[in-house]
């Protein structure tokens, strides 16, 4: 057999076809999804995201694949290593530039060793280690990595971390009235009273996807997204084109929450759909009002989720203030393989100590549990 492993700067180099054959559903590891974020000049090395993406041929026909990015910096990745930059740091040495397989800005879980085989996967592993020895990388990351990934990972020796998102799940739900049920009296009673108070308000809401979701409602979710990363972040890591050319592209990928007060637009809420499940991800208003983050962002997701027949809703990166709308925490992963012995050391006794810490934060937050407990 001909195996051959090829860096490729851009998936553009990938028919689109053969590289989604590998990416299977998953909307953030498809084809036009990676290569926007390079053509719009949002992942690229001016940002600090240089793509080197590895491909794994056989007697000419793609077999695996990895998105891979090599990293100036630690920004966009929701996985936090400053803290391992410094210590390289402070012993006169340099963690950038490091190796990171992931979708930029997106912590959301995913196939990331792209593959038909197991075999291949290993070879794909195999192949990040040489890239990293070859580009001077102190490390490489995997960002999220799908289960079959992190025990692929596991075995060739990467070191494992843990960290703690929030997701809603679907039980067959009739409708909103039977989820709320289902949460114990207290929760149910702010839940209904927090929605009242928008309603009260005068907000409406609607679900924009498709040919309902036009340029202009994303014009308005462009100006709230950007209202809130110059509150917290600064300046946003995608840009407006991003957003049109990902809705012409794949007009199913996206459904907006919009926010109206008398047909006038003051919040949205941006989510990706997937086959099953649906992705919480960017949020802003041009109005402040007293629960309304809340039902725009949660409450509304969860009742399309109830609605359409999806399965669960990812509520996104961080936020204990989630398990009271019904989101439960759920242990994500990331996989970490460090070139110098004795920082990997170092770094492998400070994940058993991490890891020990998100076992007890997760089982403190399960006794905030929103729902009547059984039995």
């Amino acid at each position: 057999m001909s195996l051959k492993i090829e860096i490729v700067p851009s998936v553009g180099a990938v028919p689109a076809a053969e590289w989604n054959a590998l990416a299977g559903g998953n909307p953030f590891t498809q084809h036009h999804f990676l290569h926007l974020l390079q053509e719009t000049s949002c992942a690229t090395p001016d940002t600090g995201w240089t793509p080197c993406h590895v491909l794994l041929r056989e007697q000419g026909v793609l077999q695996g694949a990895v998105a891979a990015y090599l990293k100036t910096h630690s920004r966009g990745e929701f996985v936090f290593d400053q803290s391992w930059a410094q210590a390289y740091q402070q012993h006169g040495l340099d963690y950038y530039p490091k190796l990171v397989v992931s979708v930029p800005f997106t912590p959301v879980a995913g196939p990331r060793l792209l593959a038909y085989k197991p075999a291949h996967q290993v070879l794909l592993i195999q192949a990040l280690m040489a890239l990293a020895q070859q580009v001077h990388a102190s490390s490489i990351h995997v960002l999220f990595p799908a289960e079959q990934d992190l025990a692929a990972l596991k075995d060739a020796g990467f070191m494992v971390r843990e960290s703690v998102q929030f997701h809603w799940r679907n039980a067959a739900y009739a409708d909103m009235d039977a989820f709320l049920a289902t949460m114990a009296q207290e929760k149910r009673k702010k839940f209904k009273q927090d929605r009242k108070k928008v309603q009260a308000a005068g907000i409406t809401f609607s679900w924009l996807e498709a040919e309902t979701l036009d340029s202009e409602a994303l014009q308005f979710f462009y100006r709230c997204y950007q209202n809130t990363y110059e509150r917290h972040w600064g300046k946003p890591y995608l840009s407006l084109e991003f957003f049109l050319r990902l809705h012409q592209q794949e007009p199913n990928a996206l459904m907006l929450v919009l926010a109206l007060r008398q047909g006038v637009p003051v919040a949205c809420a941006l989510n990706v759909r997937g086959p099953d499940v649906l992705y919480g991800r960017y949020w802003g208003c041009v109005e402040q009002v007293p629960g309304l983050h809340f039902e725009t962002c949660y409450a509304q997701s969860i009742a399309y989720c109830i609605d359409r027949g999806l399965q669960w809703f990812e509520g996104g990166a961080q936020g204990e203030h989630k398990i009271s709308r019904g989101l439960l925490p759920v242990k994500t992963f990331s996989a970490h393989w460090v070139a110098d012995p004795r920082f990997a050391e170092a770094i492998a006794e400070f994940l058993q100590r991490e890891i020990q810490a998100v076992e007890d934060y997760v089982e403190v937050l399960e006794q905030s549990s929103p729902f009547k407990r059984q039995g």
